[in-house]
């Protein structure tokens, strides 16, 4: 598979993820999804397989990784890879190993 046939799986999921997020009763908004620097050696943001999630419930930033859990778990539902499995848990990404 290319990586633009990835990056186009990875939109389309997140999309949905969010969607479920906010029927979930989250409030999101976007951190990095595209970087050229700032994160790890070969971190997929780079390859725009990549975004960070900020969640809010009533308003409240959500900044602990067992606050993403429940989104966190549904993306690997999804065949996504979710940061809380090391300490990262606003991290949500999709293509390591397919």
């Amino acid at each position: 598979m290319s990586l633009r046939e990835k990056q186009s799986i990875f939109a389309r999921k997140i999309s949905v993820l969010k969607l479920a997020a906010i029927e979930m009763g989250y409030e999101i908004t976007d951190g990095d999804y595209y970087a050229q620097s700032g994160h790890k050696m070969n971190s997929y943001h780079y390859k725009r397989l990549a975004a960070d999630l900020n969640l809010f419930k009533d308003g409240v930033y959500l900044s602990d990784t067992e606050d993403h859990q429940p989104v966190g778990e549904l993306w690997e539902k999804f065949g996504g890879t979710w940061g809380g499995r090391f300490q990262d848990g606003n991290h949500y990404s999709y293509g390591e190993g397919k």
